[in-house]
């Protein structure tokens, strides 16, 4: 069972859809356009996020997820019984989604970049210090608004444009040599690029049909449980205790930082179990295209194997003499002795196909 202890409370932030201001979590209204906090905005974990010490911001997070009355949609706290705007029974009122496994913020950058200036600001920074503009979020996908208000201020952030036209050339240099390299596999290796005639020289075959015995087979600290037959059976656990923090929504503009932690068990086990083993080989050869297999005798106790076969035709060219394997009894019993075939070649020099 998971044990859970409570390290602190978080700040969190919310983004305001109509200004794209990031505003601090417990903060009713936007900071820089006056709108009302939304009742479906999402909270998100600051970069710069620090553990409260302040007593009534700690109560605050502890209250609860906050209300947004029925009437009005005004956002109140959890402690509340009537609205703060209309005086409403917030009876009627509903209360914020919480309980949600918040993601890590990505790191925040040294300077972000104001979207309606061009003033570079410090990355922990929510406002631009020269026109008062709310900054992007770090490593967020641009929103509508910072959209436009980039579109239209692109003579203004000439080093941005800059730094996008790099990263697009860095990765388009990769994938175009990436590409280059698939190109050049393909060349050397599956596409042919020399075409001989070749005469079957000679031809060799070899098949091997192996003869199994069961037999004890141990087996030491192999994890999980041992199987239904296994025999000499012994066992041990090893335990570890693993921990995971997480920063969980408290639906009222905080974040509760717990630390999970549980004990892991793994058993590892040593025991014997009967398997059938190869204890010998019995191996034919042959310079013709009947192939055939030995057919040993066997015990009670002795079962015949899965049989292998290898095949091999040797043929004579301008180049010197080329080696095939056929994949199959049936490809083998082609070659003839004295037969010409078209042999294709790739770059390297292996065989790519041999047609008659």
């Amino acid at each position: 069972m998971a044990r859970k202890e409570t390290k602190g409370f978080v700040q969190l932030e919310w983004i305001c859809p109509n200004c794209d201001g990031r505003n601090p979590g417990p903060i009713k209204t936007c900071q820089n356009c006056g709108a009302p906090q939304p009742d479906n905005v999402q909270f998100h974990r600051a970069a710069d996020e620090k553990i409260i010490t302040d007593e009534k911001a700690v109560a605050a997070a502890k209250a609860g997820a906050d209300i947004h009355c029925g009437f009005c949609g005004t956002r109140n706290p959890a402690t509340a019984s009537t609205c703060s705007q209309c005086g409403a029974d917030l009876k009627e009122g509903k209360a914020r989604a919480a309980g949600q496994v918040l993601q890590s913020a990505p790191p925040a950058p040294k300077v972000v970049t104001c979207t309606n200036c061009g003033t570079e600001n410090p990355g922990s920074e929510r406002m631009c210090a020269k026109c008062g503009s709310p900054l992007p979020r770090a490593a967020t996908v641009p929103t509508q608004a910072a959209a436009i208000s980039a579109q239209a201020q692109t003579s203004v952030t000439p080093t941005n444009t800059a730094k996008k036209k790099t990263n697009w050339l860095l990765f388009g240099g990769i994938g175009a040599f990436l590409l280059i390299c698939c190109i050049a596999a393909i060349l050397l290796f599956a596409i042919p690029s020399k075409t001989l005639t070749g005469t079957v020289a000679d031809v060799r075959w070899q098949t091997s049909v192996p003869i199994q015995e069961i037999e004890p087979v141990n087996h030491s600290n192999e994890s999980g449980n041992p199987p239904s037959d296994a025999y000499n059976v012994s066992c041990r656990e090893e335990s570890q205790e693993v921990c995971e923090e997480k920063t969980i929504d408290k639906g009222n503009g905080f974040g509760e930082q717990v630390q999970e932690c549980y004990t892991e068990v793994t058993q590892y086990c040593s025991y014997t179990v009967d398997e059938w083993n190869t204890i010998q080989t019995y191996t034919l050869e042959g310079n013709d295209l009947q192939p055939v297999y030995d057919s040993p005798n066997i015990s009670g106790d002795q079962r015949l194997g899965s049989a292998s076969e290898a095949f091999f035709v040797f043929f004579n060219t301008n180049d010197g003499q080329l080696t095939y394997t056929p994949g199959s009894t049936s490809e083998f019993q082609q070659f003839d002795i004295g037969s010409e075939w078209t042999i294709k070649l790739n770059a390297v020099g292996s065989i790519v196909s041999v047609e008659r």
